[in-house]
């Protein structure tokens, strides 16, 4: 029989096990560390003997018995099997994302309950299927709300702006900007954006205490992404770092002086980003997720939750008259460090930003023609 590594594989230490994980097809297994030489060994579709040839150190039987757990693990594909039919098919799909992005999308399905659980060497974890369960408790859960109670704070108008546009006109109005008039953006446009994304439409009762829900939706209302501002051009508010609080509906000032050429570096050099009147970093405070939700498949909701604010922002944002615009490249240190976070359990995932925008845009794509559609597979594939 001759076997490969299948190349959907990630090793890793776990509660001081060394654990051999491949993906979608296998079970997490813990080894020797001595597996990673094995598996070395098989790089290319090889027998147990050949493969044997190039460990002799190690006797036949210990490499024998090494590559009998591998391939129960499916760390170890048979030439022409389903597995090693669908690993070359994953290889090939996510190849410009591997190892880290296929790992991550296969080893969070199809598991809805705790955390996964590593095999002992040989033996088979039965998959993960029943709905979710509750985390530890907790002697002191959660803030519901973050706060910085040290900070300056600056409480903000609590008389929304207009948001009367009719909701066709948003729809389709709204777009990504990356051109704008450098004119600041009033407070009371800065305070409704804000609280009509961020801030609390009304309070539940979950049965352990009160939760409360914002206009975006929010797995299982953890409410886990919070909103810092970075302020370059609002009427009334100097440029630096703020804390929405969304309790109590006021920026809390974090660290003074913002510049554009700073919001052009924080956001990976796009040069874009010098030219909104504001940013605001989307950063999740994870513990509030994972105190219900062990499992590592959570992340994912945390990942689609700051994806529905960002939309909400959006359309808030055009129906205000400003014009969003939005991004996943930035600098996720710089900005953590910007906006006070540890970057462990609270840690940036999307950054937003708005500006009046330029009534003649220069970085917009021309409308598609004919010689674009023609070069265009609409159809095929």
């Amino acid at each position: 029989m001759r076997l490969r590594r299948s190349r959907c594989l990630t090793c890793y230490w776990h509660d001081g096990a060394f654990v051999v994980h491949p993906h979608p097809h296998g079970t997490p297994t813990a080894l020797h560390p001595a597996a990673a030489e094995i598996l070395a060994a098989f790089e290319d579709w090889s027998t147990p003997d050949e493969a044997a040839g190039h460990l002799g150190h190690l006797t036949p039987d210990t490499v024998e018995d090494a590559v009998e757990t591998l391939v129960r693990s499916g760390a170890l594909l048979a030439h022409g099997s389903a597995a090693a039919q669908l690993d070359e098919r994953i290889a090939v799909q996510w190849g410009a994302w591997m190892p880290e992005a296929s790992f991550f999308h296969y080893a969070t399905q199809d598991v809805y309950d705790s955390p996964q659980a590593v095999a002992p060497s040989g033996e088979a974890r039965e998959p993960a299927t029943a709905g979710p369960v509750r985390g530890p408790v907790r002697e002191s859960p959660p803030p519901l709300f973050t706060g910085h109670p040290e900070a300056p704070r600056l409480l903000l108008p609590r008389r929304p702006a207009g948001l009367r546009v009719p909701f066709e006109q948003v729809l389709y109005d709204r777009r990504t900007h990356r051109d704008f008039t450098g004119a600041p953006v009033s407070l009371e446009t800065l305070a409704t954006l804000l609280a009509v994304v961020f801030g609390p439409v009304d309070f539940i009762d979950c049965g352990r205490g009160a939760l409360y829900r914002r206009t975006s939706p929010q797995g299982g209302s953890r409410q886990e992404i919070d909103a810092y501002v970075g302020v370059l051009g609002v009427s009334g508010v100097s440029p630096g770092w703020y804390h929405y609080n969304g309790l109590r509906h006021a920026l809390e000032l974090l660290s003074e002086g913002f510049t554009p050429a700073e919001a052009s570096r924080l956001c990976a050099d796009q040069s874009w980003a010098a030219r909104p009147a504001f940013l605001v970093v989307l950063a999740a405070r994870l513990e509030r997720m994972s105190v219900k939700y062990p499992t590592p498949r959570a992340y994912r909701v945390c990942l689609l939750d700051a994806g529905h604010l960002g939309q909400t922002f959006a359309l808030t944002a055009t129906a205000l008259g400003l014009g969003p615009a939005q991004t996943g490249a930035f600098r996720d240190s710089a900005v953590a460090d910007r906006c006070g976070l540890d970057n462990t359990g609270h840690t940036p995932l999307y950054v937003l930003a708005a500006g009046h925008p330029a009534p003649t845009p220069q970085d917009a794509p021309p409308p598609a023609g004919v010689p674009a559609f023609d070069a265009t597979a609409l159809l095929e594939g």
